[in-house]
């Protein structure tokens, strides 16, 4: 009944017309919008963090991938308050169409996959735009450019235009590019370490390439991305490689299930190559969650504790 009643809720909601059309960038394509989106259905944690940070939760009528995955904190069950989840991994088409929604947050391998059930041309015909995660692009455009914290700024910035709430989103994106300039300042003169990222993989580690945002989250802090080279955004590649790297410093992804970043810590001390890098042998490492990973506001505290664990000296 509490869906049902949401749902009621949100089908009476007001949207007036925009003074004038809004367009935005979408994976290079233009997405255009004549009014408001009043019923957003927002995928993955990251991507609801985004819209919670413009207070659009009135405009939303679900979240998905959330709890099939994650551990979700308290404060983000209180900012998504009684929104429903549709699905706990990847939603179906019929998961999106029986709320009636009007716009899709999601990216590619985050919410989609191409050819599958749902996609923006899969979408169209029901009426519901789809807003492309920027990192998520290069999966559709090989010429991307390599990551920057800018597919975060560009992602809050387009959602602050989408729903006219420009001016919250311009002032999250300028204290953010304070707090990073602030933090490049304090490491400046620190060194630059190297820095692996693991995520999951027993056989082949799974972890950040060229373009992922994690890949500048970590330059941000003062290091370098040992797999950073990889044309990617997320992908896989040897331990023997990442060994021959040396990585003198560790970023940990914790899923919080199965022992999280202390199971991985533990894998690495007795993997018979990594266990004699320079991180595993000083036991140097961070702990981080999937959000804090992954394009959203999290990014920016993530970028200070990496820059921290790796600095201690300094800050």
């Amino acid at each position: 009944m509490k869906t049902l009643a949401l749902g009621l809720l949100a089908a009476f909601i007001t949207t007036g017309a925009l003074a004038d059309p809004v367009t935005v960038d979408n994976c290079g394509a233009p997405l255009t919008f004549e009014q408001t989106p009043s019923r957003m259905v927002v995928h993955d944690i990251n991507m609801a963090e985004m819209a919670f940070a413009l207070g659009l939760q009135d405009r939303m009528v679900g979240v998905t991938g959330v709890t099939g995955w994650y551990k979700t904190s308290p404060e983000f069950e209180e900012r998504r308050g009684d929104i429903p989840e549709l699905a706990p991994k990847y939603p179906t088409l019929e998961n999106l169409v029986s709320v009636s929604a009007d716009l899709f947050f999601a990216g590619w391998y985050y919410g989609m996959k191409p050819g599958g059930e749902v996609t923006p041309d899969t979408l169209s015909p029901h009426g519901i735009k789809t807003l492309v995660l920027t990192e998520s692009c290069i999966h559709l455009d090989k010429e991307r450019p390599a990551a920057s914290l800018d597919l975060l700024y560009d992602d809050m910035l387009r959602l602050g235009a989408i729903f006219d709430r420009r001016a919250k989103a311009e002032a999250l994106v300028d204290g953010w590019k304070k707090q990073l300039d602030a933090i490049r300042e304090t490491v400046s003169d620190s060194g630059t370490r190297r820095v692996f990222l693991y995520d999951s993989g027993d056989d082949k580690p799974f972890t950040a390439g060229k373009y992922a945002i994690t890949t500048a989250m970590i330059e941000a802090a003062g290091g370098r991305n040992v797999t950073g080279d990889m044309e990617t955004s997320w992908g896989t590649t040897s331990w023997e490689a990442v060994a021959a790297a040396n990585p003198e410093f560790l970023i940990l992804l914790d899923y919080q299930d199965g022992g999280g970043a202390a199971q991985l810590m533990e894998f690495l001390k007795a993997h018979p190559v990594m266990q004699y890098t320079d991180a595993v042998k000083n036991g140097r490492y961070v702990a981080l969650r999937y959000e804090e990973l992954t394009p959203g506001p999290a990014n920016i505290d993530a970028i200070r504790k990496i820059a921290e664990a790796m600095n201690p000296e300094v800050f």
